[in-house]
């Protein structure tokens, strides 16, 4: 099989799409969509709440950053780091596109460092682990079921490793 040359600027804008699409996927289907009422994290036919689609927007841009770097073997290093900022870049423009104001993304983006941090630490743990974050982060630090951190935990799974497949399978070239 031959690999599919992409520059790291068309991967992010790609992957960037995914994790979109991946948000409104946990929104509706019915596992996670249950998981998120349960935790009060929907407003009633309006979406998340504010918080709900802000970390939910972070964990899945962690589960894809994770799925790149699981795989990261698979391209040059400088290349990868290259991607996953144009993934960044990507989502943040869209945020500001669709309404975020872009004096606010310094903060937003100190979140999603924490997170990040938070959510590689708990990755050395345990998949549950990852999932009891994403709840607490969610939900502004209150716990849910085990079998809710399992379904959160199970969304990353989910898309991380057919991002690293996906990863794997590229060329990365220079822009």
């Amino acid at each position: 099989m031959i690999a599919t040359a992409i520059t790291p600027a068309q991967l992010g804008q790609d992957l960037a799409h995914h994790v979109w699409e991946s948000l409104g996927d946990m929104l509706t289907e019915p596992g996670s969509a249950d998981v998120l009422e349960r935790l009060e994290a929907l407003e009633p036919g309006a979406g998340p709440t504010a918080r709900a689609g802000e970390e939910l927007l972070i964990y899945l841009l962690w589960a894809y950053t994770r799925g790149i770097q699981q795989a990261s073997t698979a391209n040059d290093p400088r290349l990868a780091r290259a991607a996953l900022d144009a993934l960044h870049k990507a989502v943040f423009t869209d945020m500001v596109k669709n309404g975020a104001l872009r004096d606010e993304l310094p903060l937003f983006e100190e979140r999603v460092r924490a997170r990040y941090a938070q959510y590689g630490q708990a990755a050395l743990e345990s998949d549950e682990a990852v999932g009891e974050a994403v709840v607490r982060a969610v939900t502004g630090g209150r716990s849910g079921s085990r079998q809710d951190a399992r379904t959160m935990a199970a969304v990353a799974v989910g898309v991380s490793s057919p991002v690293g497949d996906f990863y794997a399978a590229v060329n990365l070239v220079e822009d």
